[in-house]
């Protein structure tokens, strides 16, 4: 299928030819119909694309903090290959869109095939032949509203919030600063809320085009009397700002011409240093609105489902979508003629060149159209994304999982590792596994998972997706006779962990390995040798410093990344068994309180050992960001390593120290723990981790959640044999 996608690094927009998305669970399949482009948050992406690296660096000075941080702890060539991946990356536009439902996943109710539904959501409602779409992001289209007015459904959605937020009383004034898409759709709308409104602009043509709707406009170049006298002297009871300026004199202008203890609602993207004596004097009420309603950067709302009780609130993201939908359908609201260009999806490049100025002519409504009848074409664009041949290399890959790790830290290890043959890549959108695809070399792009596994040209599946699918997807793979590489953690539940070591402990068993790299660096392995000789128990100390993750990150869903002990403490509790080389015998944790604000991811894990060996890992996320992620010190015979963020590693003897540096770049042994896999494929040497390291690992991890979350010391032994 055909897709716009926007590259950052080298500000290219571009179609390309993805794989149709596969349905997901709580998901729709919807072919596109139409898709509307942002004059807004599309312009501003693609302006950004298009600046240099110094431009890019001038225009977000956040971000380049950030590099500068990161090059500080990490080496400034780990900082650049990070910083140019992410540049790399395919940034899927558009996020407001209408079509027909072709399929629903699992757990859908609200819809089914046949159903003519508005979308939204950027990452979702793409410009794209074919979204796929979460049921709370969707909204059915009355039958007299075609689809390229339900496209305006996400943009009216935006309007709705921020007039709710005012709520509005009949014969009340109301000032719309901005009149692009949205403000015209914010003035409709208030007009049809039984309110005086009046617009204005900067541009002569927008205010013309507002007074041939019927919406009164005003010069900004007005004075303050010009203002008093359309309210009767009193000032607009609410100011909405719909425009897009970096600007502080639009938040002045707004507090001016509103009435004393008005409000001021934002809904444009504008400076926001508010002048506080005018603001003061008129005890003015301020607030931001927050995009299309409550849910919005919901995780669990937009992705898991999960909607708002009406109760409590009555207009969420979805039930705004739908009353912009009824407004039409009822012919309060016309869109059709804020629509100014129609372009099909194949000259999409000429859209952008329209909205970011390169064609020096006026626009409003830009929409995008597709040919979904085309049958033949779209048959063959889905074949030539699919198409592959079987090599006769002996490695031959199959990933399924295309996100940032993917593109960032694994393809360019394997690559760079060599001896490995890429026959296909898959990811649930598709987009980003045909980036990397192309990027990489890979013969094909799939959306669906078994496609990658039922391939009888791949013998080796490296999985890289988000923690709850792990365990199943590296089960079939298994049971096909596939080796399976599997980015940790092995799994997230118990049962899940058990299925896989009875499916391998069978004769002629392909290899597994988990992506444990830390215990394959250079400089892990050289503190490991330096306590070889050792003849008694040893103590390690690892500190990490994780950064903090808001509590609605997918990693800190206990059903999705079973949370950051499973999902990130299973590389550090791995790191103690290697340095011990001994089976964990007991375990204990405790968490600092969340205080609404954490997720259980400040806690400290103890472990003790057969040996006697002692560790304790120290997981934080409030700590600060300047400070280096990873310190592991160890203890033992008179000897102490010290590793500061796998740059210098310490050794302390009984008479000598020796320093060893990394100056320029991290190793955390993500292309040595590679390399020892494939070439235990192709010798048929011993599984480059033992698998009772591997499953005596991941059942310590689980046990150790399990004391966190219950607050008692877990036995290793009698949790891995209970129920």
């Amino acid at each position: 299928m055909k897709q716009v996608v926007q590259n950052l690094k080298t500000g290219k927009t571009e179609v390309v030819e993805t794989p149709i998305p596969a349905v997901q669970p709580g998901n729709i399949l919807v072919k596109t119909k139409a898709s509307l482009v942002s004059a807004g948050t599309e312009r501003s992406l693609v302006d950004f694309a298009e600046k240099s690296l110094v431009g890019k660096a001038k225009a977000r000075p956040d971000l380049l903090k950030q590099v500068i941080d990161k090059t500080k702890k990490e080496g400034i060539l780990s900082t650049l290959d990070s910083a140019m991946n992410r540049l790399d990356q395919p940034l899927l536009l558009g996020y407001s869109s209408a079509g027909i439902v072709m399929e629903v996943g699992r757990n859908v109710t609200a819809f089914q095939p046949g159903d003519r539904v508005a979308c939204s959501g950027g990452g979702h409602a793409v410009h794209a032949e074919y979204a796929l779409i979460p049921e709370n992001l969707a909204a059915r289209i009355p039958d007299n509203v075609d689809f390229s007015s339900a496209a305006f459904a996400t943009l009216g959605a935006i309007a709705l919030n921020g007039i709710r937020l005012t709520s509005p009383q009949i014969g009340e004034s109301v000032a719309i600063i901005g009149l692009g898409l949205l403000g015209l759709i914010t003035a409709e709308l208030i007009k049809a809320n039984g309110c005086f409104v009046c617009g204005s602009d900067i541009s002569l043509p927008r205010i013309k085009f507002a007074n041939n709707l019927g919406i009164s406009t005003y010069s900004n170049k007005k004075t303050l009397a010009n203002y008093l006298s359309l309210t009767r002297g009193r000032g607009f009871d609410h100011v909405l700002i719909c425009a897009d300026t970096p600007s502080d004199e639009t938040v002045a202008l707004a507090g001016r011409i509103a009435r004393d203890r008005g409000s001021v609602i934002s809904l444009g993207v504008v400076g926001l240093d508010l002048p506080r004596k005018l603001y003061y004097e008129k005890e003015l009420a301020f607030r931001v609105s927050r995009s299309s309603g409550p849910g919005r950067y919901d995780v669990d709302y937009e992705e898991s489902g999960k909607d708002y009780p009406l109760g409590y609130v009555r207009w969420t993201e979805g039930r705004n979508l739908e009353a912009f939908l009824d407004l039409v359908h009822a012919e309060k609201l016309n869109a059709q003629p804020l629509i100014t260009h129609r372009f099909p999806i194949e000259s999409a490049g000429k859209a952008y060149e329209l909205i970011t100025g390169k064609t020096d002519s006026d626009y409003l409504g830009v929409l995008l159209t597709y040919d979904p009848e085309n049958k033949h074409k779209e048959k063959k664009a889905q074949q030539a994304a699919e198409s592959k041949f079987i090599t006769s290399e002996s490695v031959q890959l199959g990933v399924i999982g295309a996100g940032n790790y993917a593109g960032a830290v694994f393809l360019p290890k394997v690559k760079k590792a060599g001896g490995t043959s890429f026959q296909a890549i898959a990811s649930t959108t598709g987009v980003s596994a045909r980036h990397a695809a192309v990027k990489f070399g890979f013969k094909s792009a799939v959306s669906q998972v078994d496609k990658i596994l039922e391939d009888p040209a791949i013998n080796t599946i490296a999985i890289l997706t988000r923690h709850n699918t792990h365990g199943e997807i590296a089960l079939k793979a298994l049971t096909q006779g596939k080796h399976v590489y599997c980015e940790k953690p092995l799994g997230i539940r118990k049962d899940e962990i058990e299925k896989i070591q009875q499916a391998i402990n069978k004769k002629n068993s392909p290899y597994l390995m988990v992506g444990f790299n830390r215990r394959f660096a250079p400089f892990a392995l050289k503190m490991k040798h330096f306590f070889n000789d050792r003849k008694e128990p040893m103590h390690m100390l690892y500190r990490i410093n994780a950064g903090y993750l808001p509590p609605s990150h997918w990693l800190n869903d206990v059903n999705i990344g079973g949370g950051r002990l499973i999902g990130e403490g299973c590389h550090f509790i791995d790191f103690a068994v290697f340095m011990t080389g001994e089976q964990a015998t007991e375990v204990n944790a405790v968490a600092l309180p969340n205080s609404g604000i954490y997720s259980n991811d400040n806690f400290q894990v103890n472990m003790r050992f057969a040996d006697g060996s002692i560790s304790s890992i120290q997981y934080l996320s409030n700590g600060s960001k300047l400070l280096p992620k990873e310190y592991i010190e160890v203890f033992c015979g008179g000897k102490t390593a010290v590793l500061n963020n796998f740059r210098k590693l310490e050794l302390y003897g009984p008479e000598k120290r020796n320093v060893s540096r990394s100056n320029f770049r991290q190793d955390k042994g993500h292309l040595d723990v590679w390399k020892a896999f494939i070439q235990a494929i192709k010798t048929g040497g011993e599984n480059p981790i033992p698998l009772q390291e591997i499953f005596t690992v991941s059942y310590t991890v689980l046990a150790a959640d399990q004391a966190l979350r219950s607050g008692k010391k877990i036995n290793i032994t009698e949790f891995t044999q209970t129920d």
